[in-house]
């Protein structure tokens, strides 16, 4: 037996982050000036000594696969290993066709380590686990599936799967999506919803994802399919993220967020920015690595013909030059370029982004290589974003798309 073999689903298209997704997948999105989605799982998986890690890709998967090669490479000396593996169509000519299909398609990745517990976790949330206590509350109850959960308000859980458990743990109710989700017992405020991770027994994932593939009329789905069923037989525990425990933590141990759309994942990016932030990145207990490329430390200047640089709740990456500007609650990632009086609040701006002299950005999202010539203003008049082909979200930010150069007559 070989411990503990770890897969991570990381091929989703992420359609309702377009246009972040528009030419890549979304565990490669970035977040929070230099890293991406996927660093976090990738994080807690090594901070909590799990180093057998299979990233399944599919969609647009060429930046994901150029980070992981630079920020995620073991020595080949061990039998550690943080491996891509692209749809192969092992199984016929086809797709992944949901989450357990992405997995059944792997199956003889997973037979040929012949492992104690099979892990599965999905790779765009931002949060913080210890995977090893989920581990071993598994193997404490011998659990046929141990799945893991957190509290939300109500009026967001039906955006997931949302369970009842027995006092023992034990799942007994669950229903992906509903309309109307169950809150738990003496709390109508707050559902208890499934966070998308998952510890298996091996041999009850072979039998289960091999017989759901013979059935036509599966969506080949952890949460639609395999918990359902797994349910029915009784096996099934709930591991409360509201228990695990991290050293040496100063936020809130139990942030978890759902990047799924533009507006949660602009929130998500003001939350990192507050000074109480309750995503804590700086525990040197719990160092959160990713790749850091070649550049000088972030340089702001003072500038005859500007107003005096106001930098304030921000937070700016290495090779960012900023000359005479105001930067408020915002991010800056890796070279951007921010010229002369300058405005730029409530922002994310990916990286490699030239500002030019006199722009005022409010509640923008940037993707990388966008170019803004002189003088131009986004976020405050919607009516002339929407004309340029800008998307804008629900709660009024705007997303510019990678690439895009603004205002110029070239």
């Amino acid at each position: 037996m070989a411990g503990i073999l770890s897969m991570i689903l990381a091929g989703g298209a992420g359609t309702r982050l377009f246009p972040l997704t528009e030419t890549r997948t979304k565990p490669a999105v970035p977040f929070a000036g230099q890293y991406r989605l996927v660093d976090f799982v990738l994080n807690n998986f090594v901070n909590s000594d799990l180093l057998k890690i299979y990233v399944l890709t599919q969609f647009k998967s060429q930046s994901l696969n150029i980070h992981l090669r630079q920020a995620w490479h073991f020595s080949g000396l061990t039998d550690h290993f943080i491996d891509p593996i692209p749809a192969q169509m092992r199984m016929g000519k086809r797709w992944y066709e949901g989450t357990a299909d992405a997995i059944y398609q792997n199956l003889r990745l997973i037979e040929i380590h012949d492992p104690d517990q099979v892990v599965i976790f999905g790779s765009d949330h931002i949060y913080k686990m210890n995977v090893r206590q989920m581990t071993d509350y598994h193997a404490k109850l011998q659990a046929d599936l141990t799945v893991a959960a957190i509290r939300v308000p109500i009026e967001e859980a039906h955006q997931f799967g949302v369970m009842e458990i027995d006092d023992a743990g034990r799942l007994i109710g669950f229903e992906e999506k509903p309309a109307n989700p169950k809150c738990l017992p003496g709390n109508p405020d707050v559902a208890l919803i499934s966070m998308g991770n998952y510890v298996f027994n091996p041999e009850v994932l072979y039998k289960e994802l091999k017989d759901d593939a013979k059935d036509q009329n599966s969506s080949h789905d952890f949460g639609k399919n395999i918990i359902p069923k797994l349910m029915a037989q009784g096996n099934v525990y709930v591991y409360d993220f509201a228990n695990n425990q991290i050293p040496g933590e100063r936020g809130d141990p139990f942030y978890w967020r759902d990047v799924g759309t533009i507006d949660s994942y602009w929130q998500a990016s003001m939350d990192f920015l507050d000074s109480d932030s309750a995503l804590d990145l700086y525990n040197p207990k719990w160092p959160m690595r990713t790749f850091h490329p070649t550049l000088p430390a972030a340089q702001i200047y003072s500038c005859a013909k500007g107003e005096p640089n106001k930098i304030s709740d921000s937070s700016i990456a290495s090779g960012c030059v900023i000359e005479g500007a105001k930067v408020e609650k915002s991010v800056l990632g890796f070279e951007v370029l921010v010229e002369p009086n300058s405005s730029i609040t409530e922002s994310v701006i990916m990286g490699n982004n030239s500002i030019g002299e006199g722009c005022k950005l409010h509640r923008v999202i940037l993707d990388k290589n966008v170019s803004l010539a002189a003088g131009t203003q986004i976020g405050l008049d919607h009516d002339e974003d929407e004309k340029r082909g800008f998307t804008i979200s629900k709660g009024g930010v705007v997303t510019v798309p990678k690439g895009t150069r603004v205002g110029f007559n070239d």
